[in-house]
C-alpha cells in the first residue's frame, strides 16, 4: 500500500508536466486528461522498476498516446477545425493553460499539422526534448525527426506572422470605435459596425444601465455615441478590446468580435469574479 501511494504521488508530481504537453498535442482539455489518465493506468499497471527517469518515461507514454489519439481524429475526419477548441474567456483553468506559451491562434495552426508533425514541434520546441528521444516515438531517424519539427515551424511561423497582422487590424478597428464613440461621430460607428451587430451585456453590466441585448448597427451606435469616454484600447485574452478601469481597477470590459472587418459582437463583462479571470493589458490609443 505504501508502495502504490508512492507511486501515486511521483506520478502527481509530474501531472502538471504531463497536462501541459497532452493539452498541447490535443487542443482539448478533456483529450487531454484521458492521455494523462492512461498514462497513469499504464504506470500503476507496470510500476517504476527500471525507470531512470520518471518525468521522461511518462512524457514519452503521453506523447505515443496523444499521437495515437491525433491519428485516430485525422482518419475519423468527422471535426470541423478547431471544434473541440474551448472558448478563451468562458474556461479561466483552459485560459491558465495558454497564459505562458500558447494560445488559441496557435493551436488552430498545430491543428493543419500532421499528427508526427505536431507531436516533434510540440515535444522539441516547446519541451525542449532531444529528436534522438522523440524519433523512437514517430518511428522515425533522428534526423527525420527534426525534418518533422522544421517544416511544422515555418508553418508555425508563416501563421504567426499573420496573426500579428491580423490583430493589428482589429486593434485599429476597435481604436477607431472608441474615437467614434467619445466624440459622438454616429456615422463613423455605423460604418464600423456590421448591420446584425448584436450587443450584450453580463447581469453585473445590466445594473449600471445597459440593456441586456441590444441588436442592429443603428442601435448599438446609439448606445455608445458620445459615451466610452474613459474607455481605454486593451488586449483581453490576447485579443484587441477595450476596459473601463477608473483608478486602474478594471470596472467594465469589452470583448468584440470582429468579421469581414466589421465590428458584428460586442459584450460587455463587469462581473468582478469574470474580470478577475481574464489576461488584460491596457495599451496606447
Amino acid at each position: 500500500m505504501e508502495e502504490h501511494e508512492a507511486l501515486a504521488h511521483r506520478f502527481e508530481a509530474n501531472r502538471a508536466h504531463l497536462r501541459a504537453v497532452a493539452y498541447r498535442m490535443l487542443g482539448s482539455m478533456s483529450e487531454a486528461d484521458d492521455a494523462v489518465q492512461e498514462a497513469w493506468l499504464r504506470l500503476n499497471r507496470s510500476g517504476d522498476a527500471g525507470v531512470e527517469n520518471l518525468n521522461s518515461w511518462l512524457t514519452t507514454v503521453v506523447a505515443r498516446v496523444c499521437l495515437d489519439m491525433l491519428r485516430s481524429r485525422k482518419s475519423r475526419r468527422e471535426e470541423p477545425l478547431g471544434a473541440h477548441l474551448m472558448d478563451p474567456i468562458a474556461n479561466p483553468e483552459h485560459e491558465a493553460l495558454l497564459a505562458d506559451s500558447v494560445g488559441l491562434a496557435l493551436l488552430v495552426v498545430l491543428e493543419t499539422l500532421a499528427p508526427a508533425e505536431r507531436l516533434a514541434f510540440v515535444l522539441h520546441d516547446m519541451f525542449a526534448m532531444p529528436f534522438d528521444e522523440i524519433a523512437p516515438i514517430v518511428q522515425r531517424s533522428a534526423a527525420a525527426a527534426r525534418q518533422l519539427a522544421s517544416r511544422a515551424r515555418r508553418r508555425v511561423q508563416g501563421a504567426t506572422a499573420a496573426g500579428e497582422t491580423d490583430l493589428t487590424g482589429r486593434r485599429e478597428i476597435v481604436d477607431a470605435f472608441l474615437a467614434a464613440s467619445r466624440s459622438g461621430d454616429f456615422d463613423a460607428l455605423i460604418a464600423l459596425l456590421d448591420p446584425g451587430v448584436v450587443l450584450r451585456a453580463d447581469p453585473a453590466a445590466v445594473r449600471m444601465g445597459p440593456a441586456a441585448e441590444v441588436q442592429g448597427a443603428a442601435e448599438v451606435a446609439a448606445t455608445f455615441s458620445g459615451r466610452a469616454r474613459t474607455a481605454q484600447l486593451a488586449l483581453v485574452n490576447g485579443a484587441a478590446g477595450a476596459v473601463w478601469a477608473p483608478g486602474g481597477r478594471p470596472r467594465v470590459v469589452f470583448v468584440f468580435t470582429i468579421d469581414g472587418g466589421k465590428i458584428v459582437q460586442i459584450e460587455m463583462l463587469a462581473d468582478p469574479a469574470r474580470l478577475g479571470e481574464l489576461d488584460l493589458s491596457i495599451l496606447e490609443g
